[in-house]
C-alpha cells in the first residue's frame, strides 16, 4: 500500500471494517485492505477517518473532444464528438500500458483541471458533444465522480461512455452502470496466465462483467483486444475468444482487435504486424462473430461496418480512420438495401466531426 499527502477526501460508500481495525474496499475483486493513512493499488481510494475516500473526486488529467470512434465505440452514435476525461491511478498493473502517463500516475499534479460535474456536463453541451467518456483510466476507481457526471450529463440528455478493463465487483457495478449508456470493455487477454502475469489480475471476473453488462443491462457493449505480439496473438487463444463470445454474449456484440505499440514496461516486444490482426479478425469472423474491427492500424475493410444480412453484406458506414464516408443506414437504423436493423444506437443521420482532436480547458469559478 502506499502513503502520501493527505487531499480532499470524497466519502464512497462500498467497503466495510475488519476486525483488525484495517477497513477493506469492495470496488474491484483485489479487496484492498487499508490501515489509516495507506492507499489502495489503485492510488485514488484510500482510508481516512476509518472509512475509504475517493480523493481524485472533481479533479481531472484533462479533457478532450475526441471522435466517438477512438473510443473505439462504432455503433454509438457514429461520427459524434465526445467529451473525454480520466484522472490518475488503475487498479490493475497492465505492463503494457498504453496511457500509463495518466494511469500509473503517482503525482497528483497531473490532475491540472478541476471542475463539477455539471461544469462537465455544460462544457460538453456548450461544444456540441452528444456524450462524455470517462476513459484514460479506468473509470472503476472513481466511479462516485463519474457517477455524479453522468447525472449531470442526463439532465441535459448528454450520454456517458465508459472505457474499461471491467473489473469490478458486482454490487458497486450494478450501481455504477445504472448511470452509463454504452461501454468498451478492454479485454486483455483469453488466459488466465496472462492476467496474472502482466496484469496482477483475474480473467473470470472481466468475463463475469461483460455476461452481466450484455444480459443484465441497456448498456451498449463493445469489446476491445489489444493484440500482443507472443502474448495473446495466437490464432488458437482468438479462436477460444471469438467461441466465448458467440456462446455466451451472441454475434451481435462488435469485437475490435486493436494493434500494440512497444511501451510502459514492454518495450522489448516489437509492434504488432498488421497480418496478425487481419489473421485474428478472420478467425472471429469465422466463428460466426459479426462486426470485427481492427484498431490503430489504416485498414478501411477492417475500420468499416458491414450488414449482418449474410444474404446482403452490404457497406453500412465507410469508415477511413475516423472520418466517415459511405452511409447505407434508414433513420431507424436500418439496412438502406435489406431492412435488417444494425446493432447499436444511431442517429438519423452520421456525425460529421472527423478525426478532430480538440483539448478543452474548464474555468473554475471565481
Amino acid at each position: 500500500m502506499n502513503r502520501d499527502i493527505k487531499l480532499d477526501a470524497f466519502p464512497t460508500s462500498y467497503w466495510h471494517a475488519l476486525e483488525d481495525g484495517r477497513v477493506q474496499c469492495d470496488v474491484c475483486p483485489r479487496f484492498c485492505k487499508l490501515r489509516e493513512g495507506q492507499r489502495g493499488l489503485c492510488f485514488v481510494r484510500a482510508c481516512e477517518g476509518g472509512e475509504i475516500v475517493l480523493t481524485t473526486y472533481g479533479r481531472s488529467s484533462g479533457f478532450c473532444i475526441d471522435p466517438i470512434e477512438k473510443k473505439p465505440l462504432n455503433h454509438f452514435l457514429p461520427g459524434t464528438p465526445v467529451l473525454s476525461f480520466g484522472t490518475a491511478g488503475c487498479n490493475l498493473t497492465c505492463k503494457f500500458c498504453q496511457n500509463w502517463d495518466i494511469s500509473k500516475s503517482r503525482e497528483f499534479d497531473r490532475l491540472q483541471d478541476q471542475a463539477t460535474p455539471e461544469m462537465i456536463a455544460e462544457a460538453a453541451a456548450a461544444t456540441g458533444c452528444r456524450s462524455v467518456a470517462f476513459t484514460y483510466n479506468d473509470p472503476v476507481i472513481f466511479m462516485e465522480y463519474a457517477i455524479d457526471v453522468a447525472k449531470a450529463c442526463h439532465e441535459r440528455d448528454i450520454k456517458t461512455v465508459a472505457v474499461s478493463a471491467g473489473y469490478m465487483c458486482p454490487e458497486p457495478r450494478a450501481e455504477f452502470y445504472r448511470h452509463i449508456d454504452a461501454v468498451n470493455i478492454d479485454l486483455k487477454a483469453f488466459t488466465e496466465e496472462f492476467y496474472q502475469d502482466l496484469c496482477t489480475g483475474h480473467l473470470d471476473a472481466v468475463l463475469d462483467t461483460l455476461i452481466y453488462l450484455v444480459h443484465e443491462t441497456d448498456v451498449w457493449v463493445e469489446i476491445t483486444t489489444l493484440l500482443i505480439p507472443g502474448k495473446n496473438d495466437s490464432e488458437a487463444e482468438i479462436a477460444e475468444l471469438s467461441a466465448w463470445v458467440m456462446e455466451h454474449l451472441g454475434p451481435d456484440v462488435p469485437l475490435h482487435f486493436s494493434a500494440f505499440h512497444p511501451d510502459w514496461k514492454m518495450r522489448d516486444i516489437p509492434a504488432t504486424p498488421a497480418e496478425s490482426l487481419h489473421r485474428a479478425r478472420a478467425v472471429a469472423r469465422k466463428a460466426g462473430i459479426h462486426h470485427v474491427y481492427l484498431g490503430n492500424i489504416h485498414d478501411f475493410d477492417g475500420s468499416s461496418t458491414y450488414c449482418s444480412n449474410h444474404n446482403c453484406g452490404q457497406l453500412l458506414i465507410g469508415r477511413d480512420w475516423y472520418e466517415l464516408s459511405t452511409w447505407n443506414l434508414t433513420a431507424d437504423g436500418k439496412c438502406n438495401r435489406c431492412g435488417a436493423k444494425a446493432p447499436g444506437a444511431f442517429d438519423a443521420q452520421p456525425g460529421t466531426w472527423g478525426a478532430k482532436r480538440q483539448p478543452v480547458h474548464m474555468r473554475v469559478p471565481a
